[in-house]
Parts: structure tokens; C-alpha cells; sequence
């Protein structure tokens, strides 16, 4: 099994200068939780709901709904992501894609090839392939116990 196999490949995706309103505007409209960011086509950093959600109480407490607005307005999405991410190739097999989420302890790889964002896997597509795989198990299982 390999990560092009289970990967996301039609992608939102935000560039490093955007500003975190355009981040927090699409976790709201939204499921997505993890956004690559861009410097053209090239992946320089991810960005997270939980990234936002840690900065805006911490920066924004007891101040004005406008004043809100106009952090969110002026901070770039660069302040924030996390650069660099870990990343896998789409050639490589799930388990390893499975393992550096766990070790690293993180929700998300982009996928890259050639220097280029190709896609992302994450933990979630990581558990509909797991209950994918239990459900067929449950089913063969059954059918072989329902076997005279």
C-alpha cells in the first residue's frame, strides 16, 4: 500500500504571506484541520487549527472585536506555520507515512515529489484505511465462521 494510494490530492492549500484570517476563515468554512503553506509551488511550512487556536487566545484576550479583526488581518501565516514539516514521497509504503505520524507525534505529511506538493496524508485518512481494513477482516471473518 502506498501513500499515493490514500493520499488527499486536490488540496487547499494558503501561501506564507496570506494572513491568518485567511487560514482562520477556511478552518471555520471548513473540516480541514491542517493547511500546507506556499511560496509559489513549493511547500515551505504547514498550518494548523490547533496553531491558530493556541495564538488567538494568548494574543487576543480582552480586546475589541475590530482589534480582533485587525490581528488576524496583519499577522502572516508565516508567524505561525510550522516550517519545514516532515513530508513523505508518494512512492513510499503507508506503514512508514503511519510511523513518522505516531513517532513524530504530528496530524499530517505532505506529500512531495520533485520538490513539489503533491498532496497530504493524515492521521484521519489513516483511520478510514484501518477501519477499511477491519470491516474486510470482520467480513471474512464472519463468512468463514458462517461456513459449515
Amino acid at each position: 500500500m502506498l501513500v499515493s494510494d490514500y493520499m488527499t490530492s486536490e488540496l487547499t492549500c494558503v501561501e506564507e504571506t496570506d494572513c491568518l484570517l485567511d487560514a482562520t476563515m477556511i478552518f471555520l468554512r471548513s473540516t480541514l484541520r491542517h493547511l500546507p503553506v506556499l511560496r509559489g509551488k513549493h511547500l515551505v511550512g504547514v498550518i494548523t487549527e490547533r496553531d491558530v487556536k493556541q495564538y488567538a487566545p494568548s494574543v487576543l484576550s480582552g480586546i475589541t472585536s475590530d482589534e480582533y479583526n485587525r490581528v488576524l488581518e496583519t499577522t502572516p501565516i508565516s508567524r505561525l506555520m510550522t516550517r519545514d514539516p516532515v513530508t513523505v514521497a508518494p512512492g513510499q509504503r503507508v506503514i512508514e507515512a503511519a510511523r513518522l505520524l505516531t513517532s513524530k507525534r504530528i496530524g499530517c505529511l505532505p506529500v512531495v515529489e520533485d520538490g513539489e506538493l503533491r498532496g497530504i496524508i493524515t492521521t484521519t485518512d489513516m483511520l478510514k484505511l484501518l477501519m477499511k481494513m477491519l470491516e474486510l477482516d470482520e467480513a471474512t471473518s464472519y463468512g468463514a465462521a458462517a461456513s459449515p
